[in-house]
């Protein structure tokens, strides 16, 4: 199992101090999250994108070479780039130069975007958004692959004889694609034989084990080995404690923030309450032991090879005593029993 730590970048006041950081404050410590997180022997680190408050995250590239320079070893992902809306010309250059830049650390999660927001800023009807995506990607892949690529499609002006420079020092980056309600996403990662990254956030398993599903039946209808296909998962939160009950409570204010934010409203969670969350979701809440059963439990269900978590909601001193806490009590036990 690889264990991987991302953030959204999301600067809303805290909800325990009521404190807002500036946005340098908070960009330096997205980076530092990063730094700890390969010190920890944390497997990546992961940038979504987003555009618009409360977010600070509408360049995952520039904010991971920034990681890059401070980092070694650590993977370098987006969680996700949002390929629906933007140029594969200038997608393929950004996420090559930061590849030469890391050593080829990078690996892309592409998707269509969970903010409705960003069509209209971007002048994509919302309709044609899964279009985009697939167009988008097809020549994301071609331009990472080829020279002197002649293209002619509906999301940006034709292209003769072009060559992207640099090229990736990987060849090719991996691709993983970003799943969170929608069979086209499942459908277009099998197609390409590429690995499924499961949102797996705001809703009960079952939701998440159908598409997960759906894109294990579509990879053999696409004539791949079924044992190839590759699964990682998010998961809704983080918040260990040696009891169980100061678990909940200690996370309960970033719950409370979290479903009563734009994003969770938007994303019509179903649950009830924190307690309802826990019992049929996915935030891992509770000792560690309690943790380590849950992520078995996904695992029966989704056979997810990569364990995606996010400490960006919490203080500072609680982000770290997350982090370490995680990396000490539950992903050594994970790592042994699910190699």
């Amino acid at each position: 199992m690889r264990f991987l730590v991302s953030s959204l970048v999301s600067n809303g006041p805290d909800p325990v101090t009521g404190a807002r950081h500036s946005p340098q404050e908070k960009l330096a410590n997205v980076v530092e999250q990063a730094v700890v997180a390969e010190r920890l022997g944390y497997d990546g680190y992961g940038v979504g994108e987003r555009h618009g408050e409360p977010f600070l995250s509408p360049a995952p590239p520039v904010l991971l070479g920034a990681i890059a320079a401070r980092t070694s070893t650590i993977r370098l992902f987006t969680t996700v780039t949002v390929l629906s809306i933007l140029d594969p010309v200038r997608v393929a250059e950004d996420y090559a130069m930061l590849d030469q830049l890391s050593g080829g650390r990078v690996e892309l999660i592409i998707g269509k975007g969970n903010d409705p927001r960003h069509f209209g800023l971007f002048g994509l009807p919302e309709e044609r958004q899964w279009d985009a995506l697939a167009e988008n990607y097809a020549l994301l892949r071609r331009l990472w692959s080829e020279e002197n690529v002649t293209w002619q499609g509906s999301t940006r002006p034709p292209l003769t004889d072009a060559t992207v420079s640099p090229r990736p020092l990987q060849r090719p980056i991996p691709v993983w694609h970003g799943s969170a309600t929608s069979t086209q996403s499942t459908d277009l990662a099998a197609r390409h034989g590429d690995p499924l990254f499961s949102a797996n956030s705001f809703h009960p398993l079952a939701k998440y084990r159908s598409l997960v599903e759906h894109y294990r039946e579509r990879w053999e209808h696409y004539g791949h080995d079924p044992k190839q296909a590759r699964v990682g998962s998010s998961f809704g939160g983080l918040f260990l404690a040696r009891r169980s009950q100061d678990a909940v409570e200690g996370f309960r204010p970033y719950w409370d923030a979290l479903v009563n934010s734009a994003a969770g409203k938007h994303n019509n969670s179903p649950f009830t309450s924190l307690e309802d969350a826990l019992e049929r979701g996915s935030a891992l809440v509770g000792s560690p032991q309690q943790v380590i059963e849950k992520l078995h439990r996904y695992h029966e269900a989704f056979g997810n090879e990569v364990v995606g978590i996010g400490v960006d909601g919490l203080t500072e001193s609680a982000q770290w005593e997350q982090l370490e806490l995680f990396a000490s009590e539950v992903a050594p036990v994970i790592r042994r029993e699910l190699p």
